[in-house]
């Protein structure tokens, strides 16, 4: 995460964005690449199947607080465009 912290002060970015993942169940075809790839760990291999009859992503169980960076990598990479991210609103109360 070195190369991270220089981007962040390169882009003068006060905090790191977080993200909320939307994942199209129905459209995945179980390659995993979303899984492998992503740089914070936050997806998994479901134990359900979609309407195809493969294990769609699904985030982990226990994951830790806004552990999605919304870095747009499983969009990137899903051949079948099945899964998304979009940055989380910053609450001015925070």
């Amino acid at each position: 995460m070195i190369g991270m912290k220089y981007w962040l002060k390169e882009k003068k970015v006060e905090q790191i964005p977080h993200g909320e993942i939307y994942i199209i169940k129905d459209r995945c075809k179980g390659c995993g690449f979303c899984i492998e790839f992503c740089p914070k760990g936050v997806l998994e291999e479901s134990e359900e199947f979609n309407k195809k009859g493969y294990h769609p992503p699904r985030l982990v169980e226990n994951p830790p607080e806004k552990a999605c960076v919304n870095c747009g990598f499983c969009t990137l990479i899903c051949p079948e465009f099945a899964i998304y991210s979009k940055r989380e609103e910053k609450n001015e109360e925070s």
